[in-house]
């Protein structure tokens, strides 16, 4: 149904064949393996077959039947090299490249839904279809109602208030996702690698079940992502999460959003941006734990003159529901009435239950993630393990990263490390952020004596809207090597600016380098390489920082 929008009030390693036969021990040594059935391994041989090395094994499987009958069966081979559970983000990139290494592949994904469950899934994970691409679709549906209040001092004017139909959008997002499932399926079917439907399960170190199912494969590859964490409290069944939040019937009213950190808020600006009244609930004084203060400070602010609410050190007790259907969250300060959704934004954890992971010598760390080396290997030499499952950076571009890695190292004579130094990352709140490289904490601790530039300033296009739109960059630089160790930005188009910058942090350049590059005029992205003078010199002698003329990274 459509509603309005309220105008301008609404504010809106293991290698490869060549290098890996030194690798097999005589059976008698192998540890960790532990079937389904009765196995009696009979002999083992290595065949080189184009650049792929096979194993094949006879294997006596021995199953007790009603009448007390044993039947035995004969496998001469593993039906695969590579068998990947989970055909998101970071596994279809390894199933992909190991298939075009020459490697035999089948990959497992539970049938599509657009919310996940034990059930379903969908081939593209996560990011594809509950994450990164549907939350994106609908930023961009929310920042119109911002770009209507600009436009009024620009000349344009609207014989009535513009109103937006959340069916639409749901829908039309939902027909994207089926696109793009369909896409993946067809570069896994070109890849030539085997798509199977249904929740796999690791038997033993080399079998995976799938529907009643076995499949043996020499290598096994975890990558099944994480799902949203919800805290134990009264009346938890109340709420929705993240995945819920993208599909909901209609746009809610008003919202309370539990959680400080960037899908809490990305999801605050996209509801604001739709005209939802919106109340955000963290136990923390600051949002965004882990990116640099400023940083922090600014984006909370800019979003609160947007209209967003914030409830700091405020930690949720229980969620009721009152007779007209309402819902009541209590904290550990107040009582809010009145909310027509409460959703939890407190994290993800790693999707490893019913894995049999442990039950075949998988360590998980306290977190239920799954531990692997700096080749994504785990404790069980055939298993591996790549994306949000490790828990070590968990973006998708990562995810993509490691995956292809392991296929180089495993299938393409190529040993690569995953690198998770200096990776870009961004917020699509309303201003966006974006980081790459070190914050200013993480500077001092790491090189103490640093340079920071900051500018903060009104974009060309608040002068004629008038609305108290700013931005703010930040650079750090390490003062013995003038090397840019950190860039920061929260503004429009964050983004898309830092991703250049990205490649000047991971190559090693300098702020001399960045003083010699001519901007392009007018934009904002030109104040990034023309800050001279530090806002503030910090050095391992100072008490204090020394201060040249320091900007609050202030929103006013």
């Amino acid at each position: 149904m459509a509603s309005s929008m309220g105008a301008p009030r609404c504010a809106a390693a293991l290698f490869s064949s060549r290098g890996i036969q030194n690798l097999y021990a005589p059976i008698s040594s192998w540890s960790g393996l532990r079937p389904l059935r009765k196995v009696s391994y009979e002999g083992l041989k290595i065949s080189k077959q184009g650049n792929n090395c096979r194993q094949w094994r006879s294997v006596s499987v021995g199953t007790e039947a009603e009448s007390g009958a044993s039947v035995v069966r004969k496998k001469e081979e593993y039906d695969f090299d590579l068998f990947t559970i989970g055909a998101g983000s970071g596994g279809v990139r390894a199933s992909r490249f190991a298939a075009n290494f020459g490697a035999r592949v089948a990959i497992c994904e539970m049938p599509f839904a657009t919310i996940a469950s034990d059930d379903f899934g969908g081939v593209g994970g996560t990011c594809v279809l509950r994450g990164c691409v549907p939350k994106k679709l609908l930023v961009y549906a929310s920042k119109f109602s911002h770009d209507f209040e600009e436009s009024g001092g620009f000349g344009w004017s609207y014989e009535s208030e513009p109103k937006h139909d959340w069916g639409t959008l749901i829908s039309n997002k939902n027909a994207e996702l089926r696109r793009l499932t369909g896409v993946y399926k067809n570069t896994l079917n070109n890849a030539g690698v085997t798509l199977i439907e249904g929740r796999g399960k690791i038997v033993d170190p080399h079998t995976v079940e799938v529907g009643g199912k076995l499949y043996s494969a020499k290598h096994i590859l975890v990558s099944v992502g994480g799902r949203p964490f919800v805290p134990d409290i009264p009346g938890k069944e109340l709420a929705i999460n993240s995945d819920i939040a993208l599909d909901l019937p209609s746009r809610p009213e008003k919202i309370a959003i539990v959680g400080g950190g960037y899908i809490a808020l990305e999801f605050a600006s996209i509801f604001n941006g739709l005209c939802s009244d919106v109340h955000v609930f963290l136990r923390q004084k600051k949002v965004l734990r882990g990116f640099d203060e400023e940083i922090r400070d600014f984006v909370a602010e800019q979003m609160a003159l947007r209209g967003v609410e914030f409830h700091f050190e405020e930690s949720p007790d229980a969620i009721e529901k009152a007779a007209d259907g309402l819902l009541t969250l209590k904290t550990t300060k107040e009582i809010v009435n009145g909310f027509s959704h409460i959703m939890f934004a407190t994290g993800r954890a790693p999707n490893t239950k019913n894995l049999g992971l442990e039950e075949n010598g998988v360590k998980l760390t306290k977190n239920g993630a799954i531990e692997v080396d700096e080749y994504s290997r785990t404790s069980v030499e055939s298993i591996w393990a790549v994306g949000d499952v490790t828990n070590r950076v968990n973006l998708t571009p990562v995810a993509i990263m490691e995956g292809g890695a392991f296929a180089k190292s495993v299938f393409g004579n190529q040993p690569t490390k995953p690198d998770h130094r200096n990776i870009p990352s961004a917020v699509f709140t309303q201003p966006a952020i974006a980081s790459v490289g070190l914050s200013e904490q993480q500077a001092i601790d790491q090189d103490g004596d640093i340079d920071v530039y900051t500018t903060n300033f009104r974009p060309m296009k608040a002068t004629l809207s008038g609305l108290p739109d700013r931005i703010f960059m930040k650079i750090i630089v390490c003062a013995a090597t003038d090397k840019v160790l950190g860039v920061h930005m929260c503004g429009d188009d964050s983004p898309e600016i830092l991703q250049g910058v990205a490649i000047a942090v991971k190559a090693g350049l300098t702020k001399a380098d960045f003083d010699a590059t001519v901007g392009i005029h007018p934009t904002a992205a030109e104040e990034l390489v023309t800050m001279r003078s530090p806002t503030r010199r910090i050095r391992r002698s100072d008490t204090h920082a020394e201060v040249d003329g320091m900007v609050k990274a202030s929103a006013t």
